[in-house]
């Protein structure tokens, strides 16, 4: 479990442990991973181990695997959670911040997935969960890097849930649209949320459990919440011309 800290990945943590499964949390906080972990085995009673590591860095990854393989544990599921995002345009946001994000929200899940996929398929099954999200169904103007990485993360589960038909494993992308967490306020997205209907809002408890839910059932790609997968279908099929013009402009006066 990457990105374990806090939000959508605290609260999958949390459904696991409920269902008896122990968990290894990973993230860069590791006061917070600390706090869960004392949290879930006082909760459940399941085992549950903490590393500290910033994924964004490839040494971190090693570091991550070295730790479960020191601790004797096999991956039974993993959940590719960490992530960020951010607003501004391509032009005048920070570059090193943008490289960071494809690198933390694309590179860690395709290694991440790599390391432990074979394993899972050699013993015929295993479930992997990456979280995308609705940004990734369209382009978006004002924060293209962000969709950008979320549209790749889609894809490649997409894909790979395809390519393990029949081998006992399953690839989910999770799909959340907004979900009040830090991550909106880490983001910098406050202003682009703030006048939001409460119906386009999904508690994160409801992420968490249709997450596993769907993992459970092999499915494809998860979209919790009835707007949202209305929203996520028409992202899909509206005409570009027509919704990236909408788009900038909802952007510009929230950013």
């Amino acid at each position: 479990m990457t990105g374990a800290s806090s939000g959508i990945g605290a609260e999958i943590a949390r459904e696991l442990a409920k269902r008896g499964h122990g968990v290894t949390l990973a993230a860069r906080r590791t006061d917070r991973l600390s706090e869960l972990a004392a949290e879930l085995s006082n909760d459940h009673g399941v085992r549950v181990e903490t590393v500290g590591a910033d994924l964004v860095d490839p040494a971190g990854r090693d570091a991550l695997a070295s730790r479960v393989d020191e601790s004797g544990l096999e991956v039974a599921a993993l959940v590719n959670n960490a992530g960020f995002g951010g607003g501004g345009n391509c032009a005048t946001a920070d570059r090193e911040y943008l490289v960071r994000m494809v690198r933390l929200n694309c590179e860690a899940v395709v290694d991440l997935q790599g390391r432990y996929l074979p394993a899972m398929v050699a013993r015929g099954t295993g479930a992997i969960i990456n979280v995308a999200s609705t940004a990734a169904f369209q382009p978006l103007p004002g924060t293209a890097v962000y969709a950008a990485t979320k549209a790749f993360v889609l894809s490649l589960s997409e894909a790979a849930h395809a390519e393990l038909k029949g081998t006992g494993v399953s690839v989910t992308a999770l799909c959340p649209g907004p979900v009040k967490t830090e991550f909106v306020e880490v983001a910098r997205l406050g202003a682009a949320y703030e006048n939001l209907p409460d119906m386009l809002w999904t508690p994160v408890e409801t992420v968490a459990r249709e997450a596993i839910e769907g993992a459970e059932k092999g499915r494809r790609v998860v979209v919790p919440g009835v707007m949202n997968r209305a929203g996520a279908l028409s992202g899909q099929h509206a005409p570009r011309a027509l919704a990236l013009p909408l788009v900038k402009r909802i952007w510009s006066r929230a950013t």
